[in-house]
């Protein structure tokens, strides 16, 4: 059995969880969220908790325990709080907007990056050169988050690029030049 399986996830006040043919239906303030359970695992509601168990003693199960339980308290959270990703942009003259349900990055491209919010993601930006990813599934809160931040990478010589915030790009010393060697 995994340590981190057995522990039980609380549920708060508002949120109600479902478990049927396989799939685990999360409900909460904030929204829904569904995910198929696969394998060997039973996810039964004791004193206000949500407890898995295993059905039997294969390592696979005992793999997949420890992995659904953490999705699991993650879909809890995601319904009652949700979750904020934040990023900067760096650079000289870039920028964020948000236009609708697109945000609009300017970030030294010949042309603005335009890209769509999927179903459940929000965009703000409290300023120009920060933006703030939000919605209540972590996995695509992180994946939304994570395709801005591709759009231009931080580059390690100067540092410019999209970053997530207190993110450390470790810098790089430039060329050295005039030395040859005779």
């Amino acid at each position: 059995m995994s340590r981190i399986g057995k522990m039980p996830i609380a549920v708060p006040a508002g949120v109600t969880m479902e478990f049927k043919d396989g799939v685990v239906t999360v409900k909460g303030p904030k929204g829904t969220l569904s995910r198929e359970v696969v394998g060997n695992l039973d996810i039964v509601t004791e004193e206000g908790n949500i407890v898995l168990k295993t059905l039997d003693d294969s390592t696979d199960t005992n793999a997949k325990h420890g992995l659904y339980r953490a999705l699991l308290a993650g879909m809890v959270k995601g319904v009652t709080d949700g979750f904020v990703k934040s990023l900067e942009v760096k650079g000289v003259g870039w920028k964020a907007q948000v236009q609708g349900s697109k945000l609009v990055l300017n970030v030294g491209f010949s042309h603005p990056v335009e890209i769509l919010a999927p179903e459940g993601i929000k965009f703000e930006c409290p300023s120009l050169t920060e933006i703030a990813v939000s919605g209540i599934s972590k996995e695509l809160v992180g994946q939304t988050a994570a395709n801005i931040r591709k759009v231009r990478v931080p580059e390690p010589y100067h540092g410019y690029g999209i970053r997530y915030k207190g993110e450390y790009v470790e810098h790089k010393e430039g060329k050295t030049s005039g030395k040859s060697k005779k």
